[in-house]
This record gives C-alpha cells, sequence and structure tokens, in this order.
C-alpha cells in the first residue's frame, strides 16, 4: 500500500519528491513504490454560493437577507476543477491507504486540505506534514514527525470558522450594501469583515486631516559659545505638563507676545549658566521579524508594498530554500533551536562571515534569552530566519529582503549598543534651554548593519574653576515661527502595524506581543486586503501613501447612516480575530464563535431594512421649485414616477459618479444648465484620471438622470477627420497665429488642429498630464506668461513616483513644453556642524 501526500503547491510537490528519494514524475503527480505525490494549486474548493443554495437566490433583494445556511455545502472552483477531479482520484485509489496532509502549515493550508479531502469524501486515515522551513534536513525530520490528524482539529475548526464567517458577513454585507447603496452607480458595494474596518482606519485618518486646525506657535533657538566650542539650545517652558492638546511640547511657546517677551529678556542677558548630565545608555537589537514587520520594514526602506514583500519572503522560501515560512506572526525561536541557530550562521558567507563568525566565537547564542528562544510566543510558527542552505545568486528585490533577514537575524545575537548621552542645561535670565549630545561608544549590533562608527551630535566641553558652575555666553538667539502639521497618511507599514494592533499603532514590542492576537486579520492577508480595497477603488497609493477616494467616503458615509457599527470597528473585528486564535487554542468552541457571527449578520440585514429618512437640501429642482431631498445615495425629487412596475424619483443624482464626489453646489448648477463642465477628478476603475462634463438626460421613461459626456468622445473622430471644436468654450487666443483655443473635456485645443498620416497642425494638450489635472488656470498661465505656477502631484510613467515641477513654454510658433524642477532647498545644517564650523573659523582667525 501507498501513501498519498498532497502539497499546498507544485513547487512543494516536486521538492517533496527530491528529497524522498528523486520520486520520478508519472502523469501529473510523482510515483513510486511507497509514496504518490501530488498538489492542489491553492484553494480547489469553495463554498456553496446563494443561487447554489437556492436558484430563488440568484436575485438580489432585502427579502432574501439575511442568507444563513444551515449547513455550508462545498463545491469544485470551476477553473482548477480538473485538478480537483484529479486529486478525487488519487484519494479513491484502491492502493493509498493513508493520506498526508502536506499544505503550508497554518490555518489556511488547513482549510485547503480539509475542503478538498471533505468534498472528495475521503474515508482514509490521515496525518499531517508540519513544515516549517523547506531544507532538505527540515522536510525529512517533518516526515520523522508526522502529526495525528485529531492534533489539528481545533485549527480546523478556527480554519472552517474564519471561512464561514467571511462568508456570511461578505455575501450578506455586500449584498445588503449593494441593494441600499450601490445600485443605483450600477457597482456593487463590497464589504467584510477585515477589509472593512481597515478601510475605515483609513478613512477616519483622512477626516482627521481634512478637519485639522494648524495652530502658529514659536520656539526660541540660541547659541551658545563655550572656550571650547559654540552648541545650540531649545528653550523649554518651566513647570510644563502636557495637556489636552496632542500637539502640545515643552519646547512649544503658544502666545507670540510671550515667545517675544522671553526673547527680550535672553537678548539683554551677558552671560549663562551651565550645567549637564551624562549617562550611558543601552539599546538592544530589534526583535526577529514576523510577516508584518517584515513587511513594514521593506514598505519603510524600499517603499515595497505588502504583496511584493510576501511575494518575495515566499519565493526566498519556496524556490530558493533560504528562509524559513514567512507567514508566521511570532518573533521568537523555540527554546531547543540554539544548534540550528549555530549551524546556520556557519553557512552564511561573504558580507556576513565575520559577523557570523563573531557570535559563534564568542559564544554570544544564548537559549536562556527569552526574547530570542522563546516556546510560549510560538505559535504555528516561529520567527522568519535564513536556513542553513547556501546562499545563491538572487534578483536585486530578492537580495534586499534576504539581508535585511540575515541582518535582522546576526544583529540579535550581539550585545547591545552603548551611547553616551548628555543633557545639557543652559540657564539665562532665568530661562532654561536644554541640548542633547548623544555618542557611540560601544557598536554592539549595529556594527551588523554598518554603523560602527556612528558618531551624533558632539558637544564641546565644558570648563569650570572647581566648586564653580560652567559659564556660557549667548552668541545669537533666534525667534523660529512654525505651524503645527496634520496627523500624517497611512502608509502601507503605518498601516500594517494599526491592522496588528486592531487600529492603535502599537511600537512597542511588549505592547505590540500583547495585542497581535487581536488584530485585523493575519500576517498572511493583511497585504491581501490592502490589495483588494486598492483594486476595488476604495482607497489609492499616492506615492507611499494611501488615500481613501469618494467610493470610500459614500460607503463610509452609509455605514455610519445605517449604524452598522460592526463593519467599521476595527477593535470589535480585532476580537472576532482574538476568538479565532482562541478556538485554535481549544479555548473556544467554533459553536460559540460562529453563533456570535450570525447575530452580527443579522443585525447588519435589520439596520439595512431600516433606512434612515432623507434630509431635506437648499438644491431647488427647476422641474417642480421644490427642493431635493439628500439621503445616502444622492439627492432625489420627491416626485415619483412609475417604470415597470417600480417607483422611482422623477430626478435623480447620485453622490458619487466616476470615482468623484459630487458637491451640492454641482448639483444645484446642473439642474440649472443640463450641463456643466469639464469637470476634473474623475478616475477610471484602472486608476487613470479624467476630465468630462456632466449631462442631465431625460430618459424614454421621462425621468432625468446624469450621464458622462466627453462632447463626441474625442476632438477628432474615429477615422481621423476633424469635428467642430467650436461645440466647447473658448478661452484664449494662440499668440503664434491668433488662432482659438477650446477648452474641451479632455484637452485645450486650437480650432485648427488637425492630424494626418501622423502629422499634427494647430496644438492639442491634453487635461491630464502624469496623473495630475492641469486647470484651466495653469493653463493660461502657460500661454500667457509662458511658465505655469508649481504643479505638484506628478506621477512618473518609468518610476512611479510623484514629483512637483513647473510647465514651461518652449516655443510661441510650434506649441511645445517641457518640466522645470524647483531649486532643491539648501540641506539644514545640525546644531553640530554649525558650531564646528564657526569654532573652525574662529581657529583660523587666530
Amino acid at each position: 500500500m501507498k501513501k498519498l501526500i498532497i502539497a499546498e503547491k507544485p513547487s512543494v510537490a516536486t521538492d517533496l519528491a527530491k528529497v524522498l528519494g528523486k520520486i520520478p514524475k508519472k502523469e501529473d503527480h510523482y510515483e513510486n513504490d511507497e509514496y504518490v505525490i501530488s498538489s492542489a494549486v491553492g484553494h480547489l474548493v469553495e463554498l456553496f454560493m446563494p443561487e447554489d443554495i437556492d436558484k430563488s437566490l440568484k436575485r438580489w433583494t432585502l427579502t432574501n437577507l439575511p442568507i444563513i445556511p444551515d449547513k455550508f455545502k462545498l463545491k469544485p472552483i470551476e477553473k482548477t476543477k480538473k485538478k480537483f477531479t484529479e486529486l478525487k482520484k488519487l484519494i479513491a485509489r484502491k492502493d493509498i491507504d493513508v493520506i498526508i496532509n502536506a499544505c503550508d502549515a497554518g490555518r489556511e493550508g488547513e482549510l485547503i486540505f480539509t475542503y478538498i479531502t471533505e468534498l472528495a469524501k475521503n474515508k482514509k486515515p490521515i496525518k499531517r506534514l508540519w513544515m516549517t522551513s523547506m531544507t532538505a534536513d527540515a522536510i525529512r525530520s517533518a516526515f520523522s514527525n508526522l502529526r495525528d490528524e485529531s492534533e489539528m482539529s481545533h485549527l480546523r475548526d478556527a480554519a472552517r470558522s474564519r471561512s464561514e464567517a467571511d462568508w456570511l458577513i461578505g455575501i450578506n454585507g455586500t449584498r445588503g450594501a449593494t441593494i441600499q447603496f450601490g445600485r443605483r452607480g450600477g457597482t456593487a458595494a463590497t464589504v467584510g469583515r477585515v477589509q472593512t474596518p481597515t478601510l475605515s482606519l483609513v478613512y477616519v485618518r483622512e477626516q482627521e486631516i481634512a478637519q485639522f486646525k494648524p495652530r502658529d506657535f514659536w520656539r526660541i533657538s540660541s547659541e551658545f559659545a563655550v572656550s571650547e566650542g559654540s552648541y545650540f539650545g531649545t528653550y523649554q517652558k518651566p513647570e510644563f505638563k502636557k495637556g489636552d492638546d496632542e500637539h502640545d511640547r515643552i519646547d512649544r511657546i503658544w502666545d507670540k507676545a510671550a515667545a517675544e517677551q522671553i526673547l527680550a529678556e535672553i537678548q539683554n542677558a551677558s552671560s549663562a549658566v551651565v550645567t549637564e548630565e551624562k549617562k550611558r545608555s543601552k539599546q538592544s537589537a530589534p526583535r526577529l521579524f514576523d510577516l508584518t514587520t517584515l513587511q513594514r520594514e521593506a514598505n519603510s526602506r524600499f517603499g515595497f508594498p505588502a504583496g511584493m514583500t510576501l511575494s518575495i519572503a515566499q519565493a526566498l522560501y519556496e524556490k530558493h530554500k533560504m528562509l524559513t515560512y514567512p507567514r508566521t506572526d511570532s518573533k521568537a525561536l523555540p527554546e531547543d533551536y540554539g544548534p540550528t541557530v549555530q549551524q546556520t550562521l556557519q553557512q552564511l558567507g561573504g558580507d556576513y562571515t565575520e559577523h557570523a563568525r563573531k557570535i559563534i566565537d564568542n559564544s554570544w547564542i544564548n537559549t536562556a534569552n527569552k526574547r530570542v528562544f522563546n516556546n510560549q510566543q510560538i505559535s504555528d510558527h516561529f520567527a522568519i530566519i535564513p536556513t542553513d542552505a547556501k546562499p545563491k545568486k538572487l534578483q536585486e528585490k530578492e537580495a534586499k529582503i534576504y539581508d535585511m533577514v540575515v541582518r535582522r537575524f546576526m544583529a540579535i545575537f550581539y550585545p547591545p549598543a552603548e551611547f553616551d548621552v548628555t543633557t545639557r542645561k543652559t540657564t539665562i535670565a532665568e530661562h532654561t534651554f536644554k541640548t542633547e549630545g548623544k555618542v557611540l561608544v560601544v557598536p554592539g549590533w549595529l556594527s551588523v548593519h554598518g554603523k560602527a562608527t556612528l558618531q551624533e551630535d558632539t558637544l564641546p566641553a565644558l570648563t569650570a574653576a572647581d566648586g564653580d558652575p560652567a559659564q556660557a555666553k549667548m552668541v545669537e538667539t533666534e525667534l523660529l515661527e512654525e505651524v503645527t502639521k496634520p496627523p500624517p497618511r497611512y502608509t502601507e507599514a503605518t498601516l500594517l502595524a494599526a491592522m496588528e494592533g486592531a487600529g492603535k499603532l502599537i511600537n512597542d514590542e511588549e505592547l505590540a506581543e500583547a495585542m497581535k492576537e487581536k488584530g485585523l486579520g493575519t500576517p498572511a492577508t493583511r497585504a491581501q486586503t490592502i490589495d483588494h480595497l486598492i483594486y476595488e477603488r476604495y482607497m489609492e497609493r499616492q506615492g507611499r501613501e494611501l488615500m481613501p477616494t469618494a467610493k470610500a467616503e459614500g460607503l463610509m458615509q452609509f455605514l455610519k447612516a445605517f449604524q452598522i457599527e460592526a463593519l467599521t470597528s476595527p477593535k470589535m473585528t480585532g476580537e472576532w480575530e482574538h476568538k479565532l486564535h482562541q478556538i485554535e487554542d481549544g479555548h473556544l468552541s467554533r459553536e460559540a464563535f460562529m453563533n456570535g457571527i450570525k447575530e452580527v449578520t443579522t443585525s447588519i440585514i435589520n439596520h439595512l431594512n431600516d433606512p434612515p429618512p432623507a434630509q431635506k437640501t437648499h438644491i431647488i429642482s427647476p422641474f417642480d421649485n421644490k427642493p431635493l431631498w439628500e439621503d445616502h445615495r444622492g439627492y432625489t425629487s420627491k416626485e415619483t414616477i412609475e417604470v415597470r412596475g417600480r417607483i422611482i424619483p422623477f430626478v435623480a443624482v447620485n453622490k458619487v459618479i466616476g470615482n468623484r464626489k459630487i458637491e451640492p453646489e454641482e448639483v444645484q448648477e446642473l439642474l440649472k444648465k443640463k450641463t456643466i463642465g469639464p469637470l476634473d477628478g474623475f478616475k477610471s476603475r484602472n486608476g487613470k484620471l479624467f476630465s468630462a462634463n456632466l449631462k442631465l438626460v431625460e430618459k424614454d421613461n421621462k425621468s432625468w438622470r446624469v450621464e458622462l459626456d466627453f462632447g463626441n468622445g474625442a476632438e477628432v473622430g474615429e477615422n481621423g477627420e476633424e469635428i467642430d471644436i467650436k461645440q466647447f468654450p473658448l478661452i484664449a487666443k494662440w499668440p503664434a497665429d491668433d488662432a482659438n483655443i477650446h477648452e474641451t473635456p479632455n484637452a485645450y485645443i486650437t480650432d485648427n488642429y488637425s492630424r494626418e498620416k501622423g502629422k499634427e497642425a494647430g496644438f492639442r494638450m491634453s487635461r491630464n498630464l502624469l496623473g495630475k489635472t492641469i486647470v484651466r488656470e495653469q493653463f493660461l498661465k502657460l500661454i500667457n506668461d509662458k511658465k505655469t505656477d508649481l504643479i505638484q502631484g506628478f506621477r512618473s510613467n518609468k518610476t512611479g513616483r510623484l514629483f512637483d515641477a513647473f510647465l514651461v513654454l518652449k516655443d510661441d510658433k510650434a506649441f511645445g513644453f517641457q518640466f522645470e524642477f524647483p531649486p532643491r532647498p539648501p540641506k539644514k545644517k545640525s546644531a553640530k556642524k554649525r558650531s564646528a564650523k564657526k569654532k573652525a573659523v574662529a581657529t583660523s582667525k587666530k
């Protein structure tokens, strides 16, 4: 009899066949006298969709909701049905007596295998192959320690619960939200147990930025001279206690008159008294990487999206065998892993040899160190570390991720870095200034990162007679006017951190460890959640920043109006994730968790069946001189008509059209003029910016609806023939030949423009250039002044990076323009460098 091994991906099946004795390939699987090895291609089986349960559920209506199946049934995924059929036949073979689950060691791997064997109606015994590394030794070790199926019951329950919970919230929430919010716009309003609270984080941050009111404050900076040189200090408020204002700082003066009074008192003083305190400070290396911290650091250092980092780490694990399993939430290693660490260090070569050898020679591997070796902080997998596989030639991005992991791995075994920290207080006219100096004296783990000679903010030494305080002279003082800044937008790095902390940005390692089980999603799914929100046009990347779209704003306002707090609360959803971890640990029953999810699902539908009343607006309809009413979707008339048995409003204008928010004043103008524009800021499905007119159109059923109008679609016909440009607004004259310049929804164009056989006459300039709309005001500056103002936010087609530039006219006769980049601001010299320069000048004068 033979054992059937089912891996999650074909590449893993190939590796297992090699390690188990170069098992030959037979058709689409590997087979010898002992083993048959095959694989899935990720998920092959899915839950029944509503229409599979009952054909009547194919129609999206609130009366069909909530859909809560008595039993969740399974079906093959259509595009991979052939692969499932192959596995089903292998499972049913009479010469197979044991099935070995070799899918990824985690919740999703367990789900993939469970669904396959359940749908295939397997009755044979099951063993679990639990691999955390893809090296040959690790695979052989895993086969020597196969787990019984019963040991996986809690993980399997958690996997099923996650899948079914996402189905209940996703199917019912998306259908209900689409019926009440999205259908008028013709798109589905997708919601989910994890994605919606994640979007809420980004949306709420954008609201905080929009509502932020900047506040002026003043700081006083003074330069003081001592015999050995000069240094700078910053004024400190006496008896400072941080208030309710999160922007309050000990060095910020909120009243200008008070700041000027302090400045005058300082300027009238002749000398200052100086005291200082020195302390030795130790800094330990950061802990080993889990997936989320790896993604955060790769995003901060290299701008890698979270999904890209996961793909690279997965390739380093599966293809190159150079990293351990990456989909982990642990930053610790098993307590018996000391010999493996030693073996791994011995295999590291190249730039790593010196550091690895130093760890071994000094016996720095301490298995009693609970920051590194801690069984209590390991769930399914341990931290991401290099394997003992010999390094191979990698692609640039792979090499960057590998280097990050290796250096973090070596650094954790090094001694702490040590700094001498000096805190100097300078008192003049009873006002205190603070200066801090920091010098690296023992590099410790920083040497692994090439920072062995780091120097920071050295201060000139003080001299004083015995028993007397040191004296300094004030060289100059300056009153600096500044303004508070709004909170920063999320980057993928900071959003991952907020997801991990269920909405809280947690930098403290110990607190983060305690909160990780209450995070939004899992390390393996967070990147997918972010990518999905971007794909669905709820978020977009602007450089490294993440911004919510108008579609996101509409959805969030809709959910708030319907009081569906369960879908927007990161804290609540984090609690659900915590309960899934409790199921894995055997501390919570699957039944109890699913009952809670069913209650939330029912509550969501109950709220969706009770829409909030529409509010009367000041927007007057010209058709009946009555005000329109505003609801969560848009602006509608009270007057209605019947169309094919449905009652619809006589006039309806959506709040979001073409991924652009329509402002109330634009709605009023549209109703009055029947058309407005060109309007900028529309975005296509793929994120491309475009401009268009809005046109109020009377439909066959005598109702009025809004359409995007591109002015016959173009300024040149499909066959290259010229069309009447004069239908568009005339905005300027072209100086060279006095041709009229018209503004169309897509471009600025002369009425003598033509294009034949690749040759152009006249000129045409797109309104949207490298992801930035060129508004009429700036185009007129380009024509009349030969140069625009500085335009911010162009996006490079080559690199995707944002940049700011002026547009400059190249030639009056043959229209053309070029970018002119603003001069880079001079780098601000640090207090240390300014003091050093002044000291050097003083020395040269001697």
